[in-house]
């Protein structure tokens, strides 16, 4: 079951993100050293969880009146059991009920868990003269944090 987060939530939820990090590394993609998303999250009302305790996350965020996808992580000894899928129609509904005009997110164009499973779920890669200024500025501290490493696209789905 989907539900929102609670702060006692966040402390598992650093493996779940490590655990599925680590699974770049079978496409040559390291990621660089630093703290997780998760850990940087305060208010635990911007996250979606699955289970209990929680196997998967979505970080949520608001980029340009948009509802920006910052994170989708499902620990891989949970993955292909529908758990990233239910996170993203709470997320779809979670905009919706909101007003969103759109969910956003960044993604590896490549990674076959990333921009082709996204497409699955209705997003499209958006062109950068379709970006608004706050996501601009989101992929260019991506790259300025070195997030750059391989192919990386900007998605949209319009809600309306």
């Amino acid at each position: 079951m989907v539900r929102w987060a609670d702060a006692g939530d966040l402390p598992g939820l650093v493996a779940v993100e490590v655990a599925a990090d680590g699974l770049f590394e079978q496409v040559g993609i390291t990621f660089p050293p630093g703290t997780t998303m998760i850990e940087e999250v305060r208010d635990p009302s911007s996250v979606l969880v699955e289970g209990d305790p929680p196997a998967g996350f979505a970080l949520l965020a608001r980029v340009d009146g948009n509802l920006h996808l910052e994170q989708l992580a499902v620990h891989p000894g949970r993955m292909r059991q529908g758990i990233g899928g239910r996170l993203v129609e709470a997320m779809l509904d979670h905009a919706r009920a909101s007003g969103a005009p759109a969910v956003t997110l960044t993604t590896f164009r490549d990674v076959p868990w990333n921009a082709p499973w996204y497409e699955r779920h209705g997003f499209k890669v958006w062109p950068e003269p379709s970006w608004g200024p706050e996501l601009r500025e989101l992929v260019r501290r991506e790259r300025e944090l070195g997030i750059e490493v391989a192919p990386r696209v900007v998605m949209g789905l319009f809600l309306s």
